[in-house]
């Protein structure tokens, strides 16, 4: 028996309504809020929700060095469609330039790593 279940996945970062706009042009759903804490309700799947922090310094892709803090492996159907409609909406590639792999590595607006994933 589980102890709990996932409410949200909360990323910090410096402008939690922009980023939030971000992923909702990316996942779909529903944003609620503004200011400090925004929550972005994805169909079938948690909710992300985006907190304010002024310092936010971004992961570093690949660092070992540096904590990676956590990603998001989103799901595709067509990685060359996705990665131009993620580019476009802001994001920069980190690790995209194998076409051989199911995956592709980049930031958000904020600067926090996701892939997109046809696997």
């Amino acid at each position: 028996m589980a102890i709990s279940s996932v409410g949200a996945v909360v990323l910090d970062c410096p402008d939690p309504s922009a980023l939030a706009d971000f992923y909702a042009r990316v996942l779909g759903g529903s944003v609620e809020g503004e200011g400090d804490w925004v929550d972005l309700k994805v169909p079938g799947g948690p909710a992300l929700a985006f907190q304010a922090a002024p310092d936010h310094v971004p992961p570093r892709w690949p660092a070992p060095e540096h904590s990676q803090q956590f990603h998001l492996d989103l799901m595709v159907e067509d990685l060359d469609t996705a990665e131009k409609e993620v580019l476009a909406l802001g994001a920069k590639p980190l690790d995209a330039e194998d076409r051989s792999r199911t995956f592709r590595v980049y930031a958000d607006p904020a600067g926090h790593p996701f892939c997109l994933c046809a696997c």
